[in-house]
Formats: C-alpha cells, sequence, structure tokens
C-alpha cells in the first residue's frame, strides 16, 4: 500500500506540472472567469478530458498477484487493473467548467479507459463521466466563488475514488480477489486523488491572484501616469505636451524608447534610436499609419513592421496607441522595446489604460478651456449690460438738469466721463480691490446725490480698510441704483440708503439697505436668480451681480435679499477675506 501510495503521488507530480502549463494558456482565463459559450465548453471539455487520459497514461498496472507495474500504461492485459489518476482531471473540469464540460471531459478520459481494456474497464470508464457531472452540479453550489477553496476541494475530492471502489465492488466482484484489492488500492487513491485537487485549485487560485496582482499594477501606474501627464496635457502647444509626456513615459516605464508623433511627423523621441528617430521625421511606416486610421491600439513584434530606416536599430517590437481627441486620433503614443519577448499582457494592460486615461484627459480640459472661454463670454455680456443701463439713466438725468441748472448739469457731465472711462477700463478684469470698487461707487452716489438732493440721502459705512480684499467690477453699484429705482422710485422725499462695508468673521459684509417699498412676496425669493421685467423689483441688476459673484468666488457669495422689519429692504453679499 505504502509503495503503491508513493508511485501516484510521484506520478500526480507528473500531471501537476501538465496543469500549471494549462493554467497558462491565455483561454484557460475564460473558464475561470465563468465566460461560457458552446464553443469555449467544448473546447474545454477536449483539453480536460485530454488532462484525464494523461492521468491514465500516467497511472500504474496491479496484476493479478498484486504486483505493481511501473511503465506507464499504453495497453492493458488480461488480469491487469488500472489504477489511474484521471478523475483529478475530471473533478476540476466539473467544479470549473459545470455540468457539461465536467460530462464532456468524463466521457472522453472514461471511453479511453474502456478500449484500454483489462479488470474493472466498465467501472472506470463509467466512473468518469459521472464524477464529471456530479462535481458540475456540485460547483453550483459555490458559485459566488471564482475558484473553490482548497479544503472544500479537499473534501469533494473523497467521494470519487469511493464511488469507483463501489462501481468496482458491483461490476468486478468476480474478477480477482476484487475486496483484496480494493483494501490495497483504496486508501492510496483517496489520498492521491483529494490531495491533488486540492493542490490544482490552489494552484489556480494562484494564477488569479498573479493576474489580478498584475491588472492592479497595471492599473495604478496608469492612473498615476495620467495624473502626472495632466500638466503637459494643458500645455497650449502640441510640442510641449509631446515632449512632457514622452519624457515622462519613458522615465516612468523604464522603457527602451518613446516616440510621441501628430499624424504626420515625430514631434518628440525619448531613449534609444535618437539618433535616427529625429522630431521632424515623417511618419512612414505601414502600421502607424492603421493605427492612426483605425483609431485602435496596435503591437508589432518584428522589424520589418516597424521598418526603420537604420538597419542596426536596436529597437525590435513597439506598441502603438492612438491619442484620441473628439472622435478622431490626433496623434500616437509609441513604446518600444529591444525585444518582442519584452511585450508582456502587463504591457498591454498599461498601455491600452494609458490610452483611454489620456484620450479621456484631452476631452475634459478641452471641455473645460471651453468652458471658461463661455463662462467669460457670458461675464463680460453681463457687465455691458450693466453700464448701457446706467448710462441712459444718467444722460436722463443731464438733460433734466440742463434746464434747472445748467451748473450742476455741466459738472454732473465731468462725473459722468470720469466714472465711464474708469467703468471701461472694469470690463477687462474679472476682479478688482475693494477700494476700486469704492471709486466707482462714490462716483455712482455723487451723480445720484446731485439730481435727488431733496428726495434722497445715500451714506457709506466702511469702519476700517481691506487691503487684498478682491470682488468683481460693478457689483454694488447696481444694488444702490436698484434701491434708486425700484425700492425708493415713488419715494418723494426722506428717501435713505445705507451702504455699509463690515468685518463678519471670515467675510466682509457688503450691504445695501433703503427705507422704500421693499420687495413683494411673489419677487423677493426669485430676485438675484432670475431676470425680471424692467418695471419689477430687481430688473436685471440683480440678477447679472448675482450671476457674476457667484461664478468668479462661489455659491457662499451670492446675494441674500430680506425685507427689513421697520421698511424697506436689504441686498447684501459675503466676500471670503485673511487678513
Amino acid at each position: 500500500m505504502m509503495d503503491l501510495t508513493l508511485i501516484l503521488f510521484e506520478r500526480l507530480g507528473l500531471l501537476l506540472v501538465v496543469a500549471f502549463v494549462l493554467t497558462r494558456i491565455p483561454e484557460f482565463r475564460s473558464i475561470l472567469y465563468r465566460e461560457f459559450s458552446l464553443k469555449m465548453s467544448i473546447l474545454h471539455a477536449f483539453v480536460f478530458g485530454l488532462f484525464g487520459i494523461a492521468g491514465t497514461l500516467t497511472g500504474v498496472i496491479i496484476n493479478g498477484d498484486f504486483t505493481i507495474s511501473r511503465a506507464f500504461i499504453w495497453s492493458v492485459g488480461e488480469g491487469e487493473l488500472i489504477v489511474s489518476s484521471s478523475l483529478v482531471a475530471i473533478v476540476i473540469a466539473g467544479l470549473l467548467g459545470g455540468p457539461v464540460v465536467g460530462l464532456g471531459a468524463g466521457l472522453i478520459a472514461g471511453l479511453h479507459l474502456f478500449f484500454l481494456g483489462g479488470v474493472g474497464s466498465f467501472a472506470n470508464s463509467l466512473v468518469n463521466p459521472i464524477t464529471g457531472l456530479l462535481a458540475g452540479f456540485t460547483a453550483r453550489f459555490f458559485s459566488q466563488e471564482r475558484v473553490i477553496s482548497p479544503i472544500k476541494a479537499l473534501f469533494i475530492g473523497i467521494f470519487p475514488p469511493i464511488l469507483l471502489i463501489h462501481l468496482l465492488l458491483i461490476f468486478d466482484s468476480q474478477e480477482m480477489d476484487m475486496i483484496a484489492m480494493v483494501n490495497v488500492i483504496g486508501l492510496p487513491i483517496v489520498l492521491s486523488n483529494s490531495i491533488a485537487i486540492a493542490i490544482f485549485t490552489a494552484m489556480i487560485a494562484i494564477v488569479l491572484r498573479e493576474q489580478e496582482n498584475e491588472a492592479a499594477l497595471a492599473t495604478k501606474q496608469a492612473l498615476n501616469i495620467a495624473e502626472d501627464a495632466l500638466p503637459f496635457l494643458k500645455k497650449d502647444s502640441f510640442q510641449e505636451q509631446a515632449e512632457g509626456i514622452a519624457n515622462l513615459l519613458y522615465d516612468q516605464l523604464k522603457l527602451a524608447a518613446v516616440t510621441v508623433t501628430n499624424k504626420h511627423v515625430i514631434m518628440a523621441h525619448c531613449g534609444l534610436g535618437a539618433g535616427h528617430h529625429r522630431v521632424g521625421n515623417p511618419i512612414t511606416t505601414e502600421i502607424a499609419r492603421q493605427a492612426i486610421d483605425t483609431k485602435q491600439l496596435l503591437v508589432s513584434k518584428s522589424r520589418a513592421e516597424i521598418n526603420c530606416e537604420q538597419e542596426d536599430c536596436p529597437l525590435e517590437a513597439v506598441i502603438i496607441i492612438p491619442i484620441m481627441e473628439a472622435e478622431d486620433a490626433v496623434g500616437l503614443i509609441k513604446l518600444y522595446f529591444r525585444k518582442a519577448q519584452h511585450i508582456r499582457p502587463v504591457e498591454l494592460m498599461l498601455a491600452k489604460g494609458l490610452g483611454q486615461l489620456i484620450s479621456n484627459q484631452l476631452k475634459t480640459i478641452k471641455g473645460e478651456k471651453l468652458e471658461l472661454h463661455n463662462r467669460d463670454l457670458v461675464l463680460r455680456n453681463l457687465q455691458a449690460q450693466i453700464n448701457p443701463h446706467f448710462l441712459f439713466n444718467t444722460l436722463h438725468m443731464i438733460a433734466a438738469l440742463f434746464r434747472k441748472n445748467p451748473e450742476k448739469a455741466r459738472h454732473l457731465t465731468v462725473q459722468l466721463a470720469t466714472f465711464m472711462r474708469f467703468n471701461i477700463k472694469l470690463v477687462q478684469v474679472q476682479l478688482v480691490p475693494l477700494e476700486k470698487e469704492f471709486e466707482h461707487v462714490q462716483a455712482y452716489i455723487d451723480i445720484i446725490q446731485t439730481r435727488f438732493t431733496s428726495r434722497i440721502k445715500i451714506n457709506v459705512w466702511q469702519l476700517e480698510e481691506y487691503p487684498n480684499l478682491y470682488l468683481p467690477p460693478s457689483s454694488i453699484q447696481p444694488l444702490v441704483e436698484n434701491s434708486v429705482q425700484h425700492g425708493l422710485g415713488d419715494v418723494m422725499e426722506g428717501g435713505r440708503i445705507e451702504v455699509r462695508i463690515e468685518r463678519n468673521g471670515d467675510n466682509v459684509r457688503i450691504s445695501v439697505q433703503d427705507n422704500g417699498l421693499g420687495f413683494s412676496v411673489e419677487s423677493i425669493t426669485q430676485a438675484g436668480h432670475m431676470q425680471f421685467e424692467e418695471n419689477q423689483n430687481g430688473g436685471t441688476g440683480l440678477y447679472n451681480v448675482n450671476q457674476r459673484l457667484m461664478s468668479l468666488i462661489g455659491d457662499t457669495a451670492s446675494l441674500q435679499i430680506r425685507n427689513l422689519p421697520a421698511g424697506g429692504s436689504e441686498v447684501s453679499f459675503n466676500i471670503p477675506y485673511n487678513d
């Protein structure tokens, strides 16, 4: 019994070597990830069936006098019993591939055993398909696990040899001294088969972890490179983008060379072959043209396909990654290798990930630039809307004053000219210092006070200076204008407007209060968030100011509007400020 056990383990060692080779076949991964199809099921059943036949060939033959033949099994004579290891392959086939693969592999291995003949040929041939079918159904209980654990596999592997022993006793009890034979082979085949199945499942689990670790490493590396490439991708010049990306990839990936091209010429090259892979050289290889036309990642593993003009070029293989922008290939990234064998699956996975990430970043950057451009246009349009509105009202005031008080009208004309020159300069910038904005407001107040001396009194309260405080231009003046035109539009005397600039924690709070009519119930929640008709409180002024504050500073700077308990209203906003 001990000799038989050692021989079986010795032969199973050979099978495990074959199993190790099997796990390195790319098609084997599909069964690990449950990617089933009729074609793949037939293929896997055939492969595991051959694996089962290999288990038979590496088994042992026991003669009628219980002597053991150590030779590999090519034929079986009368009175000889095969002790096969085919059940190891059949159990694995069922556990990984399900009933179809298990049954198919069992039939192939079973037919081989049947035609070999000998004692127990029927039992041996019958146990294989039954085992494959039962193992496949057993695997459904562990469908959430990609690979069953070795401990569970060890337990499952005990039953097929026991089933074989029972079939031998049922169908071949008249041959040899079967009870004595079962006593000899029972424990060795149970131990060897169950342990081999457990080792095989552990081996598969290791392969999966290796693949996942490689994928995780490639993903992490691609993400890091894509992040580091972001400053280069934001460059306006494609030449600067190409040089930055080429240097980054060459340093990070430790490649033989890296080339970045546009659709026509080389834009940057780092590494080996720099003497003839020069910037400005045209793209001449067919595979590069094909990558641009098909917009697909391509791989070349021969110098003939690379078609380098230099015969002694050290670069033998290349991965070509198209750079996509707006559904068009705008260039290529070429990752060069000294030998074709250096291109492993992890390099291909990394290259594919890099291509997608860089293309997505270019798309995002382009969208951000377009959004910033559009936002800038909107802000300038909003500013342009305020200035004509103020000019129109002021010219009306001047026209009225020329009839009543020419001196004041001339003074107001000078003030208006000063105000407009200042206002034109403000349109050219997005943020201005508070002191400049205050000069703007003060000029407007002087003009308003000149016209409405008896009706409106405007006071400005600023208790301290706020250096380095910036806000959008024309943020305060429209609020004062709103109070004049809407809040106090029907007030004939005693109108009062107060502009307050004061510290409020980490912000500077700027508010404009008036003692006028206040906002209606309908408009107070919408003022500043939508444009009203000109005859409604707020008009376009509050909306324009609010949009610029939120766009340039943030939502925390949005206008706060309320009616005061004593009458009138207050419009305020906060600007972040640190000394």
